[in-house]
C-alpha cells in the first residue's frame, strides 16, 4: 500500500516491498491490514464514537475538534487546529507556575520555550513516514490506542524512511531556537527538512505528543519524545547570599580527596518517595554517597542536606523550618563548613523565595519538576556561589541518570506528574501543577530495564493516574497503558495508584482482569466523604453513588480485590449528618484500610477562607477517633476472610522483630503475611502460604509450597 503510493511521488523513490510481502512479521502484516481498513473506512467518514461506561470501544477516536486544515491542507495537528495553536503565542510573558484555580492546565500554553524567555531548548523527535495523508491519519488513530502499537514499533513496521526506521523512527535531538539556521539541525535536513521541523515546533512542544506534517519526502507523523533544557538556568532565579560567611569553593568541591556526603530526609507521599530517588540518582551520579548516621567516623557530617517536603497537611511550612534549624546553625557557627542545604519538594515550590528570606542559609530551592535536573543546579551553587530558586514552569524531562532505587525489588515509575482538578481543600495543583503525561514508549522503556535488573515488583505513579494520556494529543488511556505495560515478560506484579472517582472507567477494571495475575487487585480510590452535599463542596466531581457504582463493578469481577481509600473529617460545614453519611458508606463498602485525617485548612486554596464553616478541633479530632475506630473494625473484618486459604506473597523482606526466623511478603490485595523463612533463601519469590492468623493489618501462617 504504502510503494504503490509513494512510487507515484516523482520526488521520493519507491521501496519495492510487495516481492518481500510473504516474510513480513506478523505485526506488519496486521499494521498493514488495518491501516489499509481505516483508509476506505476514513473515506466514508466512518469515525463514530461507540461509547459505553465512560469508554470508547474499538478503534474508533473521540474528535474534540474538527481535524482542521491551514494554508494548503498539509499540517494538521490531532484533535487541536495547526492554526490555534500557531496563534497562541509561546513568546509572550506568562503565567506563574503552577497555574492559578481556574485557569488554563494546557502545559503547551503555561510552559515557555523560546523568545522571551531566552531560553534554548531542544527535543528529540522520533517519525514515521508515509506515502500519504489518509495512511498517516489511520497509523494516528491506531496509535491512540497503546494496546495495538505503540509509535516506536509502527516505525520499525512500517516506516518508508530507511534511515530511521531500523532505530525505531528516532531521528535525534533538534533545537527549537531556529531549525533552519541552526547548525545542529543540518544533519537532520534529509530525514525531516527545516520547513517540517518548524512546522513540529509552532504546533506542539510537549513530550509524547504526535503531529503530522508534509514534506517533499511524504507525509510525517512526529513524536516529541523529550524536551531539554540546555541552560536550566534560564529557568531559575539566582542571588548572591547575604548572610554566607565563607563563599563555597568550587576547587574544593571538585579537586578535594575529601569524600562528599549527602543526606535525604523525604516526607509525605509515593511521588516524594519517587522524586528522592531521582535526586539520589543525580547526587551519586555527582561522586557523592550517602551518609548513614550509624556508619560514618565521629568527625563527619554530610556535605549536602535535602529535604523533601510535603506541604499537604497543616503546619508544614513550620515543620520544615524546624528541621533546618541545627544545619543552618551549623553554617552560622562553623565558618569554614561548605555544607550545601537544599529544600525541595511542595513547600518549596509553595513558598519559593520566602524560605531564602526565613533561612538565609539554604542554598537550592527546587520544585518537584526540577527533581532530575539538581545536579545542574547545585553546580550554579558551588561554581557561580549562588543561591537558586527553581520554581518555574518546565516540561518535565526523562532521567538521564538512573533513580538510585530505595529497593532492589520494588520500584515506583511516574506515569504521569501534576494534577488538573481544583479540589477546594487540595494544595497539590498549586504545588506539583499541571498535568504531564509521560510518552508511553518511555514508560515501557524503564519497566522492561527494571525488569532487567532484576525488579519483581513495578509500581506505576500518579497524583490522579486515571487521567493519564488526557492532556497528550491524540489522547491516550490509563487502561491501555495498564495492558501494554501487564504484558512485559519477566514482570511478576504491577500496582498502580491514585485513581479519582471521577474518571475511573470500567475499562481500568477489565485491564486487571486480562492481565491477571500480572495486576495485582488492589484499588486505590480515594472518596473523601459519603455526603454528596460536602463533596460538592470539596469540588469532587463525583457523587457518593457514583463510587459505590465503581466499587459493586469492582466486586462483581473482582471479588477478592482489596479497595482502600482516603477521607477527610470536619471539612468546612460538615454537620453531624453529612458525617454520618461517611461511616454508612464505610459500613456499605467495608474497605481494607482507609487514611483517615481532619480537615486542616492550606495555602491557596478556596477552603481555607471560609472563615464562617470552619469546625472546632475538638469536632474534627472527636469524628477522627469515631472513624478510626470503624476503619480498625472493617481491616480486621477484611483480613479475616483469608483464614484457613493459600495465599500466594511476594517475599520483600524479614520480619523486623524476627529477623533470623521470619519473612515478611504481600499478597496481590497487599496484606502484609509474615511467615517462617530463610530471607537469603526466599528474598524475591513468589511463596505460597497457607493463613492461620488474622490480625488487623497482618496475617500470618506458613509455607506451604513455593
Amino acid at each position: 500500500i504504502q510503494s504503490d503510493a509513494m512510487a507515484r511521488r516523482s520526488s521520493y523513490p519507491s521501496p519495492n516491498i510487495h516481492k518481500h510481502a510473504r516474510f513480513l512479521s506478523p505485526l506488519t502484516c496486521t499494521l498493514f491490514a488495518l491501516l489499509s481498513m481505516f483508509s476506505k473506512l476514513s473515506s466514508f467518514g466512518f469515525n463514530h464514537d461507540i461509547q459505553g461506561s465512560r469508554r470508547t470501544i474499538g478503534l474508533a477516536v473521540k474528535k474534540s475538534n474538527a481535524v482542521a486544515s491551514t494554508n494548503t491542507d498539509t499540517t494538521r495537528l490531532f484533535g487541536t487546529t495547526s492554526e490555534s495553536l500557531k496563534t497562541s503565542n509561546f513568546a509572550t510573558p506568562l503565567p506563574k507556575y503552577p497555574t492559578k484555580r481556574g485557569s488554563t492546565v494546557d502545559s503547551r500554553k503555561i510552559i515557555p520555550t523560546n523568545g522571551d524567555r531566552n531560553s534554548t531548548v531542544s527535543f528529540r523527535l522520533a517519525h514515521i513516514l508515509f506515502a500519504t495523508e489518509e495512511m498517516a491519519m489511520s497509523a494516528l488513530r491506531l496509535l491512540s490506542s497503546t494496546r495495538e502499537t505503540t509509535f516506536r514499533e509502527m516505525a520499525n513496521q512500517i516506516s518508508l524512511c530507511a534511515t530511521t526506521r531500523s532505530n525505531n523512527g528516532e531521528i535525534g535531538w533538534i533545537s527549537s531556537s531556529h531549525p533552519q539556521d541552526d547548525a545542529n539541525n543540518f544533519g537532520f535536513e534529509t530525514i525531516l527538512p527545516a520547513v517540517a521541523q518548524k512546522e513540529v515546533f509552532q504546533m506542539t512542544t510537549k513530550p509524547g505528543d504526535i503531529v503530522m506534517v508534509n514534506s517533499s519526502k511524504g507525509v510525517h507523523l512526529v513524536q516529541i519524545v523529550d524536551v531539554k533544557q540546555s541552560d536550566v538556568s534560564k529557568m531559575m532565579s539566582v542571588r548572591k547570599p547575604r548572610k554566607r560567611q565563607q563563599p563555597l569553593s568550587s576547587l574544593d568541591w571538585y579537586t578535594s580527596q575529601k569524600q562528599r556526603y549527602y543526606k535525604i530526609e523525604t516526607m509525605g507521599c509515593q511521588m516524594n518517595l519517587a522524586d528522592s530517588e531521582r535526586m539520589e540518582g543525580q547526587l551519586k551520579n555527582m561522586g557523592i554517597i550517602p551518609f548513614c548516621d550509624n556508619n560514618n567516623v565521629d568527625d563527619e557530617q554530610p556535605d549536602i542536606v535535602v529535604l523533601n517536603t510535603c506541604s499537604i497537611r497543616d503546619h508544614a511550612e513550620q515543620k520544615v523550618y524546624s528541621y533546618l534549624g541545627p544545619y543552618a546553625k551549623r553554617k552560622r557557627e562553623h565558618s569554614q563548613d561548605d555544607l550545601i542545604i537544599v529544600v525541595a519538594g511542595c513547600v518549596a515550590q509553595q513558598e519559593g523565595e520566602t524560605l531564602l528570606r526565613r533561612v538565609p542559609e539554604i542554598d537550592l530551592v527546587v520544585g518537584p519538576q526540577y527533581a532530575n535536573r539538581i545536579s545542574d543546579l547545585l553546580e550554579d551553587v558551588i561554581i557561580n556561589k549562588n543561591q537558586v530558586v527553581a520554581t518555574e514552569a518546565t516540561h518535565i524531562m526523562e532521567d538521564y541518570t538512573k533513580p538510585k532505587r530505595s529497593s532492589a525489588l520494588t520500584a515506583w515509575v511516574n506515569v504521569i506528574y501534576g494534577c488538573n482538578e481544583r479540589c477546594t481543600y487540595c494544595i497539590v495543583p498549586t504545588t506539583r501543577g499541571v498535568e504531564q503525561s509521560r510518552p508511553i514508549e518511555a514508560i515501557v522503556e524503564e519497566v522492561k530495564e527494571l525488569v532487567a535488573d532484576g525488579y519483581k515488583e513495578v509500581c506505576l505513579l500518579g497524583q490522579n493516574i486515571d487521567a493519564y494520556g488526557r492532556d497528550m494529543s491524540p489522547k491516550r488511556k490509563f487502561s491501555d497503558l495498564l495492558t501494554t505495560v501487564g504484558k512485559i515478560q519477566g514482570l511478576q506484579r504491577l500496582r498502580f495508584v491514585t485513581s479519582h472517582p471521577r474518571y475511573m472507567s470500567m475499562g481500568v477494571i477489565d485491564a486487571v482482569v486480562e492481565t491477571q495475575p500480572v495486576i495485582c487487585q488492589n484499588f486505590h480510590i480515594p472518596f473523601q466523604s459519603g455526603s454528596n452535599s460536602i463533596l460538592e463542596a470539596m469540588g469532587r466531581g463525583h457523587t457518593r453513588e457514583t463510587y459505590l457504582a465503581i466499587v459493586s463493578k469492582i466486586r462483581s469481577k473482582l471479588p477478592d480485590a482489596s479497595i482502600t481509600t482516603d477521607v477527610i473529617v470536619g471539612f468546612p460545614g460538615e454537620t453531624e449528618d453529612d458525617f454520618l453519611d461517611t461511616l454508612r458508606l464505610m459500613e456499605e463498602v467495608v474497605f481494607d484500610s482507609v487514611n483517615t485525617a481532619a480537615y486542616s485548612p492550606r495555602p491557596h486554596t478556596p477552603a481555607a477562607s471560609w472563615n464562617d464553616l470552619q469546625l472546632s478541633e475538638d469536632v474534627k479530632n472527636d469524628r477522627l477517633q469515631r472513624i478510626n475506630v470503624l476503619n480498625l473494625k472493617h481491616a480486621l473484618v477484611r483480613r479475616e476472610r483469608m483464614l484457613g486459604r493459600t495465599v500466594e506473597i511476594l517475599v520483600e523482606g524479614a520480619n523486623a522483630k524476627m529477623p533470623e526466623v521470619q519473612i515478611m511478603g504481600r499478597t496481590t490485595q497487599g496484606y502484609i503475611v509474615y511467615c517462617d523463612g530463610d530471607i537469603g533463601l526466599l528474598y524475591g519469590k513468589l511463596v505460597n502460604v497457607l493463613i492461620h492468623e488474622c490480625h488487623t493489618y497482618f496475617l500470618s501462617g506458613e509455607i506451604v509450597s513455593s
